[in-house]
């Protein structure tokens, strides 16, 4: 990779977004052209092509679209889930609902999203509503 290319993604919109989750902080793009909303970060919006496209905090409400189990040995870790979300905002994610046993994640269900340091990394995890 050479110098420009590097540069351009240390800065880019990518950059921006991981760096804000690092400062705890969620945000998508929205775009100021025709208002969608666009997850993941990119330099042109999905729907128009404009490239007026700004940041906002997104509500963190959500519904679970879909999701897996992944089963692993209980000395392992256990099993966990990795989840697609879509958020009110009309974007999709993955991520992972926490506080919450694979065998109890349902498609439809409500969920909120918060970050979280992970190993000094700023993640998005969800927990289901009525949940802390």
């Amino acid at each position: 990779m050479d110098e420009q290319n590097s540069a351009a993604e240390s800065s880019g919109p990518q950059a921006r977004y991981f760096s804000r989750l690092n400062q705890g902080i969620f945000e998508i793009q929205r775009c100021q052209a025709c208002l969608r909303h666009q997850f993941y970060p990119r330099v042109l919006c999905l729907h128009c092509g404009s490239t007026t496209l700004g940041w906002v905090s997104p509500s963190g409400k959500g519904t679970v679209y879909s999701f897996s189990v992944v089963h692993k040995k209980p000395e392992l870790g256990g099993d966990y889930n990795v989840v697609l979300i879509e958020l009110e905002e009309g974007v999709r994610l993955m991520s992972r609902v926490e506080d919450l046993a694979p065998d109890e994640l349902k498609i439809g269900m409500e969920v909120s999203a918060r970050v979280i340091d992970q190993d000094g990394q700023g993640v998005v995890v969800f927990h289901a509503e009525g949940r802390s």
